[in-house]
């Protein structure tokens, strides 16, 4: 199958839904199908307000529809709701073509965090882009029924996986910081409520393990905890491995990808119970939910690793490309042929 993907997060971005687009790719052209990924990369672009290090496309509409006539895939999938997922989107709808969507982020939150915009009215704009989808793939059961609730039709799942062989348990002993060590790893922004974290009382160390738009703001309000910045690889696996427990503040994420990464690692999680959390961590197994973030912290440290490790091993990236294959919807059922 010659599969195109219409996303505004690609690479050099560094999240969640880049990751797990990359991974997914990886694994689609491993099993023989033809990938082909249409980024920001591809367009001129400027930079988010806000967030510069995300760049938005700019009239993306004319190259998009020629790369997609060039391509001329079996089926296309629209990862995002941003420039790039719009524009796919209005040529899907035009040419009569079906096509699949995903919601990767809780976009209404994003927004109300950043702006004073009623959820109401968010939400109403997402449904619109996702209604005419063949296939609205979310991650979680938790999501599903929320979005069932909100009026989302079409919902069909696909789960995430874990590199088990590059997130693994490993020595400690290289980091250099107090015991117990509590870390957070993912984008230091403010839909990831990471001053929740920071703001805590707790023994031994704080580190954070990555970059963002209030990175340097909450370095220099929390002068006691470690920033060391974005890690990729053998790298980050390392600072993974040497944490005690993963705190994983957010409230509105979708899934969650670092908390497979770090239970893979042998590191047991603390996190709120909310969706994305409540999915992949689950009650009484290798994490601890409260709505007491501290009491989950402390909590977590009393967790076997080997459990953790046990957890993650049961998500297969291979399994999740596959359910996302089988989401898909053919364009050539609307009368376009196959590619050669």
């Amino acid at each position: 199958m010659r599969l195109l993907v219409a996303s505004d997060a690609w690479q050099p971005q560094v999240n969640g839904v880049v990751r797990t687009l990359a991974t997914t790719r990886d694994e689609l052209v491993r099993m023989g199908h033809d990938v082909e990924v249409v980024g920001p990369d591809r367009f001129r672009t400027v930079p988010l307000p806000t967030y510069p290090e995300i760049r938005l496309a700019v009239n993306a509409g004319g190259a998009l529809a020629r790369i997609i006539g060039g391509f001329r895939p079996d089926a296309i999938h629209i990862a995002t709701e941003g420039p790039i997922g719009l524009a796919a989107r209005a040529w899907c709808l035009r040419q009569g073509m079906p096509f699949t969507t995903a919601y990767h982020t809780r976009f209404p939150e994003y927004v109300r965090d950043r702006a004073p915009v009623p959820l109401a009215l968010t939400y109403a704009l997402v449904r619109r882009f996702h209604a005419p989808a063949s296939a609205v793939m979310v991650a979680t059961a938790s999501i599903e029924a929320d979005l069932r609730a909100r009026g989302f039709t079409n919902l069909r799942r696909w789960s995430r996986g874990v590199d088990t062989a590059l997130f693994r348990p490993q020595d400690k002993g290289w980091l250099d910081l107090p015991r117990p060590v509590f870390a957070y790893v993912g984008r230091v922004a403010v839909e990831k409520n990471v001053e929740a974290f920071l703001a805590l009382d707790l023994p031994g160390s704080k580190l954070v393990v990555g970059d963002g738009p209030q990175r340097a703001e909450l370095a220099a309000r929390y002068p006691n905890a470690r920033f060391v910045g974005a890690k990729s690889g053998e790298e980050l696996s390392r600072h993974y491995a040497a944490a005690d427990c993963f705190v994983f503040p957010s409230k509105s994420d979708t899934f969650g990808l670092v908390l497979l990464e770090a239970l893979a690692s042998g590191v047991p999680v603390a996190a709120y119970p909310v969706p994305g959390p409540l999915d992949v961590v689950g009650t009484g197994g290798p994490g601890v939910l409260d709505t007491d973030l501290r009491n989950a912290c402390l909590a977590a440290l009393d967790i076997d690793p080997a459990a953790c490790r046990a957890h993650a091993l049961t998500f297969s990236w291979r399994a999740a490309a596959e359910q996302f294959l089988a989401n898909l919807r053919p364009v050539h059922e609307k009368g376009l042929p196959l590619a050669a």
